[in-house]
């Protein structure tokens, strides 16, 4: 059995979401699939003042069916490799 790489892993995911997110952008105008292209923005903000130090950082992650969809065939055909 042979070892894999959790960067490549981390590859698979980035690119099977960004697929699905291309896909659902370009489905947006057929009406009928609009449960498909429905995205839900997930949010993130940490920030602290720490006196010699201050930061604010903000993720915003999109996710959709489709992108969801796109995800999980990474998983599997990073499980295939």
């Amino acid at each position: 059995m042979k070892k894999k790489n959790v960067g490549t892993l981390l590859l698979f995911l980035i690119l099977g979401w960004l697929a699905g997110a291309w896909i659902a952008k370009l489905l947006e105008p057929v009406k009928a699939l609009s449960f498909l292209t429905a995205s839900t923005v997930l949010k993130w903000s940490p920030q602290a003042d720490l006196d010699i130090i201050t930061y604010d950082i903000t993720i915003h992650l999109k996710l959709c069916l489709l992108s969801l969809a796109g995800i999980i065939t990474a998983v599997w055909l990073y499980r295939r490799l």
